[in-house]
Formats: C-alpha cells, sequence, structure tokens
C-alpha cells in the first residue's frame, strides 16, 4: 500500500512538473498562445522601465564659478548650491561627486590642492543645507579638464569651476 501510495506521488509530481514546461511550439519567452478555434496570441507584456535617472534640479546649473585662487561660493552661486540640495534632501537615494577645477595658472600639487578646496566647500554647504556627508564625495581635477582651452581671463574664469556629477 505504502508502494502504491509512492508511486502516486511520483506520477503526480511528475504531472505537475510537465504543466510548468515551456508552451507547445518551443517558445520560451513572455508571448503566450491560447487556442480558441485556432491560435491567436495576445499581447506580450512589456515591464515597465525604470525611470529615468536625473542628472540635478531641472533648468539649473550644474556648475559653480569661483574667483580667482578662492575657494568660497559667491553670493551669486548660493542658489545653484542651495537648488541642488533641496534636489538631493528629496530623492534619498541621489549621490553626487563634486568635481572641482582650476584654471592653468599656477603649479600642478597647488591646483589639485585648490581644487579640492573648492569642491570640498561646496560639499560642506550641501551638508550644511541638510544633506548627508555619505551622500557627497569632493574630488579635485585641477587643470586636468579644462572647459576652456583660451589663455583670457573669460577663458580662465570657465575652468575655476566646482561641476555636480550625479551618480
Amino acid at each position: 500500500m505504502k508502494k502504491n501510495f509512492r508511486i502516486l506521488a511520483i506520477v503526480s509530481l511528475s504531472a505537475s512538473l510537465a504543466a510548468c514546461v515551456a508552451p507547445k511550439g518551443g517558445r520560451d519567452d513572455a508571448t503566450y498562445y491560447y487556442s480558441n478555434k485556432g491560435a491567436s496570441a495576445v499581447a506580450k507584456v512589456e515591464p515597465t522601465p525604470p525611470p529615468p535617472v536625473q542628472n540635478g534640479p531641472a533648468g539649473v546649473s550644474k556648475i559653480v564659478y569661483f574667483d580667482f585662487d578662492k575657494y568660497n561660493i559667491r553670493p551669486g552661486d548660493r542658489n545653484i548650491v542651495e537648488a541642488h540640495a533641496g534636489f538631493m534632501r528629496n530623492r534619498p537615494s541621489s549621490r553626487v561627486v563634486i568635481e572641482g577645477h582650476t584654471d592653468a595658472r599656477g603649479g600642478r600639487e597647488y591646483n589639485l590642492a585648490l581644487g579640492q578646496r573648492r569642491s570640498e566647500a561646496v560639499q560642506r554647504a550641501l551638508t550644511q543645507l541638510g544633506v548627508p556627508a555619505e551622500r557627497v564625495e569632493a574630488i579635485s581635477w585641477g587643470t586636468e579638464k579644462p572647459a576652456s582651452l583660451e589663455t583670457t581671463e573669460e577663458g580662465y574664469q570657465l575652468n575655476r569651476r566646482a561641476e555636480f556629477s550625479y551618480r
């Protein structure tokens, strides 16, 4: 009797597993077919795509500019930092890297240090505005990634900056 029960259980389990195999016709994708006076296809169901990654607040610059040989945020650029802080506070999973840059004047080590102080100034402002410090990284490129190659005051001004780079 126990042997018959085991055989019945095995047959039943096999039948259940056979029902889990791909539909007839060898199709194993999300398209399924059913038969009702001929074969007609049911629409393929596509998963909802993830929301697009936002690169900061809409309509707000991703760049904070600095005066020559300075790393304090200018009063006119304070609203840029405040907008990015609000954006990050409303998106707890957002992370940002602040990339500090300098113009070509000065030595390599000096410019790397100045670029770092600029990025850290923006980082500090963000944390003072309520963004958790672990979500903001400050790095320096020094003169390595210039926005302008012009050796004019206008070109130098474009290079003295800190940029928001969302991850």
